[in-house]
């Protein structure tokens, strides 16, 4: 998790450009905010940004179908009073949770550029 001193719109913005940077592809960014409201929070800026290398989650998909819950790799992003927030999971976990020695240097590749992906949006500030 990281906070930025930006507006939700300009960290978006830095969140989309970092995510391409980093060599992945934008999947798509889908509201959270209609379900919120819907339970009674306030708050129109809450999305989930999803990402990855097509032909990598392609492949890994098809050959450990349990992974495809956790594809493409995603980051939450959200206003809080005059911050923006910014979550994501950590990739790296997986390994614990599936064993899949293979794919352990996958999922440290993919925590460190994460890492790489927020502490930039963090830093723009």
């Amino acid at each position: 998790m990281v906070r930025s001193s930006e507006a939700f719109p300009e960290t978006m913005s830095l969140l989309q450009e970092a995510i391409r940077h980093q060599g992945y592809q934008l999947s798509r960014v889908q509201r959270v905010d209609v379900g919120l409201s819907a339970k009674g929070y306030a708050t129109d800026k809450y999305r989930v940004v999803f990402f990855g290398k097509g032909k990598e989650i392609q492949q890994i998909s098809a050959k450990y179908p349990q992974l495809i819950p956790y594809l493409p790799l995603k980051i939450a992003i959200f206003a809080e009073d005059d911050n923006t927030i910014l979550i994501s999971a950590n990739p790296s976990t997986y390994n614990d949770l599936f064993n899949i020695p293979e794919l352990k240097p996958t999922f440290d590749k993919w925590f460190v550029d994460i890492t790489k992906i927020m502490k930039s949006v963090q830093i723009q500030n």
